[in-house]
């Protein structure tokens, strides 16, 4: 009798030490990948600087393509860029913060609003080619747009309103139902409560999704190589019709051409492609902040 004691305490001290091997195992084996996944992210960025730096230059910005790597320049392709994305920008980001609104708190919950849930989730995981041709069907050949800037925004517009609808619902989930509870306590109606005090304590979420939408979509090729956007385009576009190409797709211009230069222009394009990426993430990050302290809960 007097041994049934210290047999469990023996049982529990192997059990805690077991618990504890698999923690310390676990952990080193999470510090691992995270330490592979950022040195390689280190090697890649190291080896695109190394060949890029010495390319860049403002002649490089403000020059057109050509089929000179020394005289070949980026600029068409930056401001095609920009373009895309102040357009995507302007069509998806209304669309898709209204909806999320609509269906977050004024949409009633029955089996048609969970049949457009489902959907918008599963949307969000369609391959972005397929969001290509799409386009290519119902805006470059039904609407007759031909490949311009109008018809890659749209396109662009599709691929990330999923995004977009998904993060700003989550943003306005994570409001407490105290503030739509309070505001409307005090005589607001719902859309009252909605637009004075849960949208403007949902923003910083909803600003987060809507800039990391938008650089997924400024990384795309696919669906612009889908609805014909240009690979080389030697002259600035002036208006939402114009022809275009983006930074992506002048980018693998240059990769597939066998001349180092023009491997040294894609490293340099790449660079330039970064600092637009890092520039919209810090303004996300801004803003986050500066509306984050108006939070008061």
């Amino acid at each position: 009798m007097s041994l049934a004691p210290s047999h469990l305490a023996s049982e529990r001290s192997n059990s805690r030490r077991i618990s504890k091997i698999t923690a310390n195992s676990f952990l080193v084996a999470a510090m691992g990948c995270t330490a592979f996944g950022v040195l390689a992210v280190g090697v890649l960025l190291y080896t695109v600087a190394s060949d890029g730096f010495g390319a860049l230059s403002w002649s490089f910005l403000n020059s057109f393509p050509s089929r000179f790597a020394e005289n070949a320049g980026i600029k068409s392709a930056l401001l095609g860029t920009l373009w895309v994305m102040v357009m995507t920008a302007a069509f998806a980001v209304p669309v898709g913060v209204g909806a999320a609104i609509y269906l977050e708190e004024f949409a009633r919950r029955n089996l048609f609003t969970k049949l457009i849930e489902i959907n918008i989730s599963n949307l969000a995981g369609v391959p972005s080619v397929v969001y290509g041709l799409l386009g290519l069907a119902l805006f470059v050949y039904w609407a007759r747009m031909g490949p311009s800037i109008i018809a890659g925004a749209l396109t662009l517009s599709l691929l990330i309103l999923p995004i977009i609808i998904v993060a700003s619902r989550e943003g306005l989930r994570s409001v407490p139902p105290s503030i739509r509870e309070a505001a409307m306590a005090l005589g607001a109606t719902r859309w009252q409560a909605v637009r004075f005090q849960v949208f403007p304590a949902a923003l910083p979420t909803i600003l987060t999704g809507v800039i990391l939408a938008l650089a997924r979509a400024i990384g795309e090729t696919a669906p612009l190589i889908a609805i014909g956007a240009f690979t080389s385009v030697f002259f600035s576009p002036t208006s939402p019709t114009d022809p275009f190409t983006v930074i992506p797709i002048q980018v693998y211009s240059w990769i597939t051409r066998p001349l180092p230069g023009f491997q040294q222009n894609a490293a340099a394009g790449m660079i330039i492609l970064l600092i637009v990426l890092l520039s919209m993430s810090s303004v996300a990050v801004i803003l986050r902040h500066i509306y984050s302290r108006n939070r008061n809960w």
